[in-house]
C-alpha cells in the first residue's frame, strides 16, 4: 500500500469509523482515485484535508465507497425460495419474526421483504431492521421513491398495492414502511444485534478481503437464533458454512445449527 493511500486510509478511519484496509485493495483503490481526479485532487491526502472542510465532499466520498448498487426482488427465483419454502419453516412454532436486511442500500431490499412478509403473516407479527454505513443511501430508502426500472421484477399485484405512480418513478406507500426500522451501522466495526430469525445480506460481501469476510459470517451466525437463516447475494456462496456454525440449505441459504 502507497504511503499517500495508508495515510488516508488511517485518517478516514479515525474520522468515520470505516476501515479501507478490510476492503479489497485495488477494486476500492481504483473506484476512490477517479473520484479524487473528479474533483481535482493531485494526492489522497489533499483530498482528505478538503473533504475535512467540506461536509459535502465527505457524504459524496462515503456514498462512492459503499457501492449503492440495488433493485426490488433482486435475482427474483431466490426469493422465491425464501417466500415458498424457507419462511414457512421459519414460522414453524412461531407466529412472528424478527429479520435484519444488513447493508441496506437505498431500501429496495428491506421493501421487497416486508412485501413478502405481508403476504404471509399480519403485519404486527414481523419487524425489520434496515441498516447501511450510508446515510444519505438510508435517508433514500425512508424517502422510498424510485425510478421504474427499479421495480422491473416486482409483481404486478405488489406493484399495485404498494407504489403510487408520482412523477417519473413511483413512491412506497406508507403501509409498507411501517414495519421497517432504519439504522446506520458499521459491519465490520460495530457489534451486532442477536436473536434474529433471518438475515439478508446480499451483494457487499465481494467488496471485503477474506479475513473481513470471515469475522462477518461469524458474527452474522452468532446474530441468529437456532434454526434462523442467513440469505446471501448470487456472486457469495460460503464454502464451508461448518466453521460458522451454519449449514447450506438452499442455494445461496445457510441455517443456524
Amino acid at each position: 500500500m502507497d504511503q499517500d493511500y495508508s495515510l488516508f486510509s488511517t485518517r478516514i478511519k479515525k474520522e468515520t469509523g470505516i476501515d479501507l484496509s478490510l476492503y479489497k485493495e485495488g477494486q476500492m483503490k481504483r473506484r476512490l482515485i477517479a473520484l479524487r481526479d473528479k474533483k481535482g485532487y493531485g494526492t489522497f491526502i489533499d483530498y482528505y484535508d478538503a473533504m475535512k472542510r467540506n461536509n459535502i465532499l465527505l457524504e459524496e466520498f462515503l456514498d462512492r465507497m459503499t457501492i449503492n448498487v440495488s433493485e426490488f426482488f433482486r435475482n427474483p427465483s431466490r426469493w422465491e425460495v425464501l417466500q415458498n419454502e424457507l419462511i414457512p419453516i421459519l414460522l414453524k412454532g412461531k407466529d412472528s419474526l424478527n429479520t435484519w436486511s444488513a447493508a441496506c442500500s437505498t431500501g429496495e431490499e428491506p421493501y421487497t421483504l416486508a412485501m413478502i412478509l405481508r403476504e404471509m403473516i399480519p403485519s404486527q407479527k414481523f419487524s425489520i431492521l434496515a441498516t447501511d454505513i450510508d446515510e444519505l443511501a438510508i435517508k433514500r430508502a425512508k424517502l422510498g421513491y424510485y425510478l421504474e426500472k427499479s421495480l422491473k421484477d416486482v409483481p404486478i399485484k405488489m406493484k399495485k398495492e404498494y407504489f403510487e405512480k408520482d412523477g417519473i418513478g413511483y413512491k412506497v406507500n406508507d403501509m409498507l414502511k411501517g414495519n421497517i426500522h432504519y439504522e446506520k451501522h458499521n459491519m465490520l466495526a460495530e457489534p451486532f444485534k442477536t436473536n434474529f430469525d433471518l438475515i439478508v445480506c446480499r451483494n457487499v460481501m465481494i467488496y471485503f478481503t477474506e479475513d473481513a469476510k470471515r469475522q462477518l459470517y461469524l458474527k452474522f451466525s452468532q446474530a441468529l437464533r437456532p434454526g434462523g437463516i442467513l440469505f446471501v447475494g448470487s456472486t457469495e456462496q460460503i464454502f464451508n458454512p461448518n466453521q460458522f456454525g451454519l449449514e447450506s440449505i438452499a442455494t445461496f441459504f445457510y441455517a443456524k445449527k
